[in-house]
C-alpha cells in the first residue's frame, strides 16, 4: 500500500492502497480534487427519539452535537455514552447518538492537553482505558496533518456521505477474512474506520484510492479478486489479503506500515485496535462515530446526506449549518 501527500484535513482521511511510501491522512479530515457539478445535500430520515435518554446523549439525538466545556462534562459525557454502547438493550439511534457523542469528548481531550489526566482520575478502570486509547489514537492521527491553520483547508470536499454497511454485515466480513488470512478482525476494523469511518465517505482520494477500505485501483487488481472495489465485504477482504502478503503474522506494525507508510497511522490503527480487543463492544461505539472534516475555522461535521460534486467554501457551509462546528 502506498499513499501520496494529501492536501491539509483531518477526519479519517481517505488514504489509498498501493503506491509509493509517503505519510497520508487518516479517513476524516483529506480533501479530494474537485469534480464537476453540485448536488444538493440529502435529507436524513427523522428519527424516533427513544425513551429515558442521558441528558448527556440529547444534543447528538437532536442533531446539535457539542463538545464538552470541562473535564466534568467530558466525564459524564463519556461515562454515559459508554453506559449505552456496553448495554444489550440500546436501540439504534440511541447508540448513534452515544457513539458521536463519545467521539466529540474524546475529540476534545486530545486538543486539551491538561484534561486527560484529570479525567482518568474520576473514570472506571474500563472507561479509563478507552478513553485513553481513544485519545491516543486521536492525537496520532492528528500529528499526521499541518499544526498551522493557514495551511489547513478553507473548502469542503466534493464527497457523498452515507450509512455504513450494518454492522452485522461488516463483523461477518472482518471475522470471514480473519479465518482466510490470519488478519485479527479489530485491525481490520480499525483500518475501515480510520480509512473512511466505515465507509461513509463516498469519493476518490488525490491519490486515486477508492472503496471502504481505500485501495488504488492497480492494488485492487491484485489483491481484490475479481470483487467490487466499492463492496465492504469485497474490499475488508482485500484488505486482509494484502494485510497477509504483507507479513501480518510476523510483524503488525510493519504490515500496517505498508497499508500506510506513516509510523503515526500505525499507532493509531493499533490503539483503536486494542481497545476493540479488550471489548469488543467498542465496534459498536466506533461505527457510530461520524465524519469531522478539519478546516481553517475548526472540524465541521458531515453528516450522512453530504453531497458535493464541487468543493464548498467552509465559511459558507457553516453560515447555513451552524450546528456542525460544534
Amino acid at each position: 500500500m502506498t499513499r501520496t501527500p494529501l492536501v491539509a484535513t483531518l477526519l479519517l482521511a481517505m488514504t489509498a492502497c498501493g503506491g509509493t511510501p509517503t505519510t497520508s491522512s487518516p479517513v476524516s479530515e483529506t480533501e479530494p480534487r474537485p469534480t464537476q457539478g453540485t448536488v444538493a445535500e440529502a435529507p436524513r430520515e427523522p428519527r424516533a427519539e427513544p425513551d429515558d435518554v442521558p441528558p448527556e446523549l440529547e444534543p447528538a439525538l437532536a442533531g446539535e452535537p457539542r463538545r464538552p466545556a470541562g473535564v466534568a462534562e467530558a466525564v459524564a459525557m463519556v461515562t454515559a455514552a459508554q453506559r449505552v454502547i456496553r448495554s444489550d438493550d440500546s436501540g439504534p439511534d440511541l447508540l448513534e447518538a452515544a457513539g458521536h457523542t463519545a467521539q466529540l469528548a474524546v475529540r476534545e481531550v486530545a486538543v486539551r492537553r491538561t484534561w486527560l489526566p484529570r479525567m482518568l482520575d474520576r473514570l472506571g478502570p474500563g472507561n479509563r482505558a478507552w478513553v485513553r486509547a481513544s485519545v491516543a489514537a486521536r492525537r496520532e492521527f492528528r500529528s499526521m496533518h499541518p499544526s498551522d491553520v493557514a495551511d489547513l483547508a478553507d473548502e469542503l470536499p466534493a464527497w457523498r456521505i452515507v450509512p455504513p454497511a450494518p454492522a452485522r454485515t461488516l463483523l461477518s466480513s472482518y471475522r470471514e477474512a480473519e479465518r482466510r488470512f490470519g488478519v485479527d478482525w479489530e485491525y481490520l476494523a480499525a483500518i475501515n474506520l480510520v480509512e473512511t469511518g466505515f465507509g461513509r465517505i463516498r469519493g476518490t482520494s488525490v491519490a486515486g484510492a477508492q472503496g471502504p477500505m481505500q485501495f488504488i485501483p492497480t492494488t485492487w487488481d491484485i489483491y481484490g479478486a475479481g470483487g467490487d472495489i466499492n463492496n465492504a465485504h469485497d474490499a475488508i477482504l482485500a484488505a486482509g489479503r494484502l494485510l497477509q502478503a504483507n507479513g501480518f503474522a510476523r510483524d503488525k506494525g510493519a504490515a500496517l506500515w505498508r497499508y500506510n507508510n506513516s509510523w503515526a497511522y500505525v499507532r493509531g490503527v493499533t490503539h483503536h485496535a486494542e481497545a476493540m480487543k479488550r471489548d469488543p463492544r467498542q465496534f459498536r461505539g466506533y461505527l457510530a462515530w461520524q465524519i469531522y472534516y478539519l478546516t481553517r475555522l475548526g472540524s465541521v461535521w458531515l453528516p450522512e446526506g453530504y453531497a458535493r460534486r464541487t468543493p464548498v467554501p467552509v465559511r459558507e457551509y457553516v453560515a447555513a449549518h451552524p450546528e456542525r462546528l460544534p
